[in-house]
């Protein structure tokens, strides 16, 4: 976020056009990313998710000259990013799960291990896919402002503002997650979120064919 910005300012102060300063601030956040993945040698959900909306990035930017559709970009790119957050509801693991684990797992209260309690407690899956839920419905809300802002503010106020947004909106929906994880018991190991699936009844007065 800082280099485009700085970089956005920097150009209009030496007399660039809108165009050309936004276009270079797309182009060093699409570099950045690029070099970020090769130096780290490895392709993991979220390193997939990050180059590919930063190289979207670029290639809307290279689609028109209107310097109102390329300030808008960010808006129709957080959109994508809502689209999927809430895609990511039917795949092996929900983004949130996956931006969440790295910094989590085994850490302040949290089980060590995600992928064991994934399987056997469904209270636990259930609650990553809500906060999926709450951060693709949030960053979708975001990015309608991004786009009403990008064709009614004027355009060199735009991009400071919608860098700030970026904070303001991850803030909130940190805050709102972290809110509803500590109430569903998430930093309590003894806590029903952790629980597995009860046994199969199999007949009338028994659970797992012992009787009771």
């Amino acid at each position: 976020m800082v280099v485009p910005l700085t970089l956005f300012y920097v150009l209009r102060g030496a007399g660039a056009s809108i165009y050309l300063a936004l276009l270079a601030g797309t182009l060093a956040s699409g570099i950045t990313a690029v070099v970020i993945v090769a130096t780290q040698h490895r392709l993991d959900g979220i390193a997939v998710f990050v180059m590919s909306t930063m190289l979207l990035s670029v290639g809307v930017s290279l689609l028109t000259g209107s310097a109102r559709f390329l300030l808008a970009k960010e808006g129709w790119l957080t959109a994508v990013t809502g689209i999927w957050f809430l895609g990511s509801l039917g795949a092996r693991r929900p983004l949130a799960y996956q931006f969440s684990r790295p910094l989590l797992e085994g850490r302040l209260g949290w089980p060590a291990n995600w992928d064991a309690t994934w399987d056997r407690a469904p209270r636990f899956r259930r609650m990553w896919q809500i906060s999926t839920a709450l951060w693709g419905l949030g960053t979708l809300l975001d990015s309608a402002a991004r786009v009403i802002m990008a064709y009614t503010l004027p355009v060199d106020v735009v991009p400071a503002l919608s860098t700030a947004m970026y904070a303001i909106t991850s803030a909130v929906l940190i805050v709102v997650t972290n809110v509803y994880y500590r109430a569903a018991g998430a930093q309590n190991p003894t806590s029903a979120l952790y629980r597995p699936n009860p046994a199969p009844l199999t007949r009338t007065g028994e659970i797992g064919g012992l009787g009771v």
